[in-house]
């Protein structure tokens, strides 16, 4: 198979027929051999309706229903270890990204050996509250991540299918799918600018400016996992034994200086009585709490269970 268009959406049950119909149409024109696999995110429209008369009408249709609403990293995990295609297209469902986009997508995997190609939306018709702290955040994964790609969260992706299949997508981690590919040893990683539309039916879901401090905790927790995730020692210990050093310095100095004092016919004050003290035991017993999370940090990253575990309440092909 040469395409596989992963969908996941929530409540766009106006857009679904109008956006696979295209797809169609753009497959039909290129002659790839494809699938589309759309993952209802617990949608409480009519969506599923919707998918199930597609599915009644081209078997190139398949589709997951989740129980409830988990979010759309779960949604492209699941359609991931579903997806047969040799090129791997993600896109979201409200008619924003354009299936006119595939073919040269293909291209650019199949002939440029891209592992990953993001589309960059240049013009975009989105309000400026939504633009500023997607230029700030964009910036941010930039630096973070060492990849030079305009827009890390674009719903329009294209992906070789082996990358897909070494990725683990969680939580909101979605949005640095390219940082997940890079870490995962993926690294012919480029972008393409691609035309963005206005919204046609409904309203953004993702509004709100909640999903973009969220968003830098979670690019903060990637850059720790992808640097000490399987090492957690190399960070807390070091960290843990740095503190206790500084601070078993510091009560040495303490109590040489008192005895100094004493050797010396110098006033002097107990040792208790000094500020310096206190902060120095203060350190150590940190510095000693940090050094055990380090262990405690490796059992757990030995001992991790997997954390992809989401309830599918219907399947149509899969």
């Amino acid at each position: 198979m040469d395409i596989s268009v992963v969908i996941p959406l929530y409540n766009e049950e106006e857009s679904l027929r109008e956006l696979f119909e295209w797809i169609e149409r753009v497959m039909t024109v290129n002659n790839f051999s494809y699938e589309v696999i759309f993952v209802d995110d617990g949608s409480t429209d009519n969506s599923w309706d919707v998918i199930v008369g597609l599915s009644q009408s081209s078997a190139n249709v398949k589709a997951l229903r989740f129980v409830k609403n988990y979010g759309k990293s779960p949604a492209l995990h699941c359609a991931f270890k579903q997806a047969k295609g040799n090129v791997v297209i993600t896109m979201d469902a409200d008619l924003q990204d354009s299936p006119d986009e595939i073919p040269e997508l293909y291209r650019m995997i199949t002939e440029e050996k891209y592992d990953l190609v993001s589309g960059w939306k240049k013009k975009r018709y989105d309000p400026i509250s939504k633009t500023l702290p997607t230029k700030l955040f964009n910036a941010t994964a930039r630096l973070i991540s060492g990849i030079k790609l305009h827009d890390f969260n674009s719903g329009l992706k294209a992906y070789r299918n082996k990358v897909v299949k070494n990725i683990e997508v969680y939580n909101d981690m979605h949005r640095y799918i390219p940082y997940l590919a890079k870490n995962a040893g993926f690294r012919k990683i480029g972008e393409k600018v691609v035309q963005h539309q206005a919204r046609k039916y409904g309203k953004s879901k993702f509004a709100g400016l909640s999903r973009f401090f969220n968003g830098y905790l979670d690019l903060l927790t990637l850059w720790f996992l992808s640097r000490f995730g399987k090492k957690p020692m190399h960070f807390f210990g070091v960290l843990g034994s740095f503190m206790f050093f500084v601070g078993l310095i510091a009560v040495i100095y303490v109590g040489a200086s008192k005895m100094y004092a004493m050797t010396n016919g110098l006033p002097y004050r107990l040792v208790t009585d000094s500020p310096y003290f206190y902060i120095s035991l203060t350190s150590m017993i940190l510095g000693t709490q940090l050094f055990l999370a380090g262990f405690i940090g490796e059992l757990i990253s030995r001992n991790s269970s997997e954390r992809n575990d989401y309830k599918i309440d219907e399947e149509i092909n899969t």
